[in-house]
């Protein structure tokens, strides 16, 4: 990098890191129970770890904002990896089909009433994970010629396999009773409930997969050019292609084996971090992913701030009304990308 770039390089990854730290460090304060952030930190700071301000703090709101900064940051870090494996801006994890298959499982496990925990993940997780991962083998059997992997065939076979497991999730909905239901229904709405410190085991595969990713964001770079070009300067297009398709996927399924499907954070934050950090990989991709963390934290925030503020309108109490976080990033997402789709196209 010249001076110039590296200076860049620092500037807006500190900014982003800075805006991530100061999210956490205001989470404890956030929330529909009034404790606030002055609050909630003094409360940490005299050592009164038995009170109920403490439990809301710091066992609630500090571990949901942690797990919605992993969750978000791994999403638009993928998100950012596939739109340029695949040289188009709408690609994302889940157009492999990787968010269906994890429903398709979560809702297999609903059915059949699997409980149980196994090394800190549940029986639906673990499920949702196996069928986000059958998705993407399945994908990958199908593309897989023997030169190299086919960009639309990828796109072709994820399209399809999503379709079918929507359809067989329709099935199994139509089949459940009442309660199952609703449990499936509120699980394909994407959650970041959490209690204490659950998601940890989220950073045993994440955090190689962030690893391996970033790492290869030159390699990246010079793919975006064509294969040839970069195979000209020691780039193996098929093998990075094998290597970040299969990364991004494992990445993707575990978050929506634990979160669910939380849409738009892969498709719409790396277009906007390019607009502040420039195409180069080697910034783009840990600045997407600082971005996707910040994004869903405030999308989190305003899940239970947006019901506040239309229930202080409408006259009615809805303080303790909480939406679900895959409709917020919808919500927000969406007229975003409109935005940006727009200012592209003028």
């Amino acid at each position: 990098m010249t001076p110039l770039s590296m200076r860049r390089y620092v500037a807006v990854l500190a900014g982003g890191a800075a805006v991530v730290v100061a999210l956490i460090l205001l989470s404890p304060g956030m929330g529909t129970v009034r404790v606030g952030v002055v609050e909630a930190w003094g409360v940490l700071l005299r050592g009164e770890t038995s009170t109920p301000a403490y439990d809301i703090a710091f066992s609630i709101r500090l571990p949901r904002a942690l797990k919605a900064l992993m969750a978000g940051a791994t999403l638009a870090l993928c998100g950012a990896v596939c739109q340029t494996l695949f040289r188009n801006p709408l690609a994302t994890p889940y157009t492999l089909g990787i968010a269906s298959g994890g429903s398709l499982g979560a809702l297999i496990a609903f059915k059949a009433g699997w409980i149980g925990l196994f090394c800190g993940f549940s029986a639906v997780q673990l499920f949702a994970f196996a069928g986000a991962l059958a998705v993407v083998g399945l994908v990958f059997g199908m593309a897989r010629s023997s030169i190299k992997l086919q960009d639309h065939a990828l796109l072709l076979a994820g399209v399809t396999l999503g379709f079918f497991c929507s359809a067989m999730m329709m099935f199994i909905t139509y089949l459940a009773d009442v309660r199952d239901t609703f449990r499936i229904v509120r699980w394909m709405m994407g959650s970041l409930d959490t209690v204490g410190m659950q998601s940890a085991p989220l950073l045993v595969v994440l955090v190689p997969c962030w690893l391996i990713l970033v790492t290869r964001a030159r390699a990246l770079s010079q793919f975006e050019l064509g294969d040839e070009i970069a195979a000209s300067r020691g780039v193996r297009p098929a093998r990075l292609q094998l290597v970040c398709i299969v990364v991004a996927s494992v990445a993707t399924a575990m978050v929506v084996s634990v979160c669910g499907p939380i849409g738009f954070v892969g498709l719409i934050v790396p277009h906007i971090v390019r607009l502040v950090a420039g195409p180069d990989k080697r910034l783009l991709l840990p600045a997407s992913a600082l971005g996707g963390g910040a994004f869903l934290i405030v999308c989190d925030w305003l899940t239970w701030a947006i019901p506040g503020w239309y229930g202080a309108l409408a006259g009615r109490e809805l303080s303790a009304a909480r939406l679900p976080i895959g409709v917020m990033t919808a919500l927000v997402g969406a007229p975003l990308f409109l935005v940006l789709l727009r200012r592209r196209l003028r």
